[in-house]
């Protein structure tokens, strides 16, 4: 696949590939996903707002320049609450450099210890790392290793509305080689963002604009939101990368948990906007067989095998084979048809990655032998041609 490299959320050639329950395989334009959807289908996204993430600094001991991409909250349960610090994090730190080097290519920080200090002076700091008269930096001390002498928790100084204002002056997306530019904030915000929770952008997303989700409702089909927060896709270290996903907090409202309920005593389908949303709501119903209102931490890892409790299909980005969120994809298709469809996006020279192209895939009800390739929809729904 080719890695689309601009961050146009919604690019007008955006394209959709569809592989349905029997693993036949349609194309169209995404701008018409909803065309696959049917009237009493319940739609839930994740309304997560994207923070800037990635924090260029200086390791205080040694006087090293770091980066440090945040990726993930530090959560508490007393009882049965959640509670999310606004000041910890666990974080992956690199060394010199920015997202122009591969993240397997950059070099690795210096050793870190607990009660190392880190600081993060403002973009507009000068050679030295003196910011400008006014405008106070940022810093952080490192208050564990968590089993890497790469991954840390990080405790942020100050009280909570000077470490967000702090984020927000110095931080800036987390991003990777293949975009030729530097993200802006806007770039990385779906049009339903809400709870600045995320570390990268729930970027299925992106897809979704309200002039489609006014089209859902007028069709009959409901649409809904969870909040996660999404983590990290990938740390450039083969052990850190086995790990992935990391744990992500979650919460479910209680008009998204209603309206499961209600979907299953009508038959219709549950549809993920994303990977995201299949972690909160599936890790929602193993923990209580059905899906309850509440917050929780998803912390379990969704592949080939996995029993689908609630979530019916995907709309997702076109990922890559080996990745966390291609294993999330398995669990809706054997690995025979998920293949087959790598080769149809392949062959067709779809784009990955955040800003690239979609896929629309049923849970799998039969496996289909021969592989279909479709390139519109009928008034009786996939129009299949043999491939």
């Amino acid at each position: 696949m080719i890695a689309a490299n601009w961050p146009v959320q919604r690019p007008r050639d955006a394209r959709l590939l569809v592989v349905d329950a029997h693993g036949r395989i349609a194309h169209a334009p995404r701008s018409r996903f909803i065309d696959f959807l049917k009237p009493g289908d319940l739609v839930i996204a994740n309304d997560a707002a994207t923070l800037p993430a990635s924090l260029r600094g200086v390791h205080v001991p040694t006087g090293a320049p770091i980066e440090v991409r945040l990726a993930g909250h530090r959560c508490q349960t007393p009882g049965q609450n959640y509670t999310v610090s606004a000041t910890e994090f666990s974080a992956v730190v690199f060394g010199a450099g920015d997202f122009r080097t591969r993240t397997e290519d950059r070099p690795l920080p210096p050793a870190l210890a607990p009660g190392d200090c880190l600081v993060f002076p403002p973009a507009a700091s000068d050679a030295a790392g003196v910011p400008p008269s006014g405008v106070e930096g940022l810093s952080a001390t490192v208050e564990a290793l968590l089993d890497h002498p790469r991954l840390v928790l990080l405790r942020f100084r100050g009280p909570t509305q000077a470490v967000w204002a702090g984020l927000a002056r110095h931080g800036r997306p987390i991003q990777y080689a293949h975009m030729s530019t530097p993200l802006a904030m806007w770039d990385v915000w779906t049009p339903i963002a809400a709870l600045p929770a995320a570390f990268e952008p729930p970027s299925a997303g992106f897809a979704l604009d309200w002039g489609s989700i006014r089209a859902m409702r007028g069709r009959g089909i409901t649409f809904a939101t969870i909040t996660l927060a999404a983590g990290i896709s990938s740390t450039g270290d083969p052990e850190l990368d086995r790990r992935l996903p990391f744990d992500e907090h979650y919460r479910i409202p209680e008009t998204t948990a209603s309206a499961v309920r209600e979907i299953r005593t009508t038959g219709g389908r549950v549809i993920a906007i994303g990977t995201t949303v299949v972690r909160a709501l599936e890790h929602a119903a193993a923990r209580h067989g059905v899906v309850r209102a509440g917050e929780g931490i998803a912390d379990q890892r969704i592949g080939p095998g996995s029993p689908l409790r609630i979530v019916d299909a995907i709309l997702s980005g076109t990922h890559e084979p080996g990745g966390s969120h291609y294993q999330i994809l398995r669990a809706f298709l054997d690995d025979a048809t998920l293949a087959d469809a790598d080769a149809v996006l392949e062959a067709r020279g779809y784009r990955t990655h955040e800003f690239g192209d979609s896929v629309l895939i049923e849970r799998q009800e039969t496996r289909c032998q021969t592989p279909y390739i479709c390139d519109s929809v009928s008034d009786q729904g996939l129009v299949t041609t043999a491939a």
